[in-house]
């Protein structure tokens, strides 16, 4: 689904600790200032450090964000709203109605509901970062 990317993308999970802030760190780092990004959560949890971990073996340090709530966001406009996980979807189009956007939903598994030891879990998280950075290029690289 590669196309023109939108100029302003909001992501959205269930805590903003981990999916959405990582897609829009990605986002940010693939196309800096060429889009907007911002990430809510639907109940703002606290910073994941494996998230942080992962994200720093790329270069990417998201160690200073803190969560945010959608009561939060201080933007009122984007272009494209991208629900994270299932429970954020309902709210996600409730926002896409509000600004007149776009609303995809990319399902994404939650990696903190993983058991399994620590390299398991860190796997599980470098997973999703390569998943997340991979649908952002496909769906947001301009049409050739």
């Amino acid at each position: 689904m590669s196309g023109d990317p939108p100029g302003s993308v909001l992501f959205m999970c269930s805590r903003n600790s981990v999916r959405s802030p990582m897609a829009s760190a990605l986002t940010r780092r693939v196309f800096g200032s060429r889009i907007y990004v911002a990430s809510v959560g639907l109940n703002p949890g606290e910073p994941d450090s494996i998230a942080i971990q992962v994200m720093n073996e790329m270069g990417v340090d998201i160690s200073s964000r803190r969560p945010r709530g959608v009561d939060e966001l201080e933007e009122t406009s984007f272009d494209l709203v991208v629900a994270l996980s299932s429970d954020a979807r309902g709210k996600a189009e409730e926002l896409a109605r509000t600004f007149g956007a776009t609303v995809e939903y990319w399902p994404t598994p939650d990696p903190t509901a993983f058991e399994g030891s620590r390299e398991m879990r860190l796997a599980a998280y470098r997973e999703l970062r390569d998943k997340l950075l991979g649908r952002i290029r496909v769906r947001f690289e301009p049409a050739a």
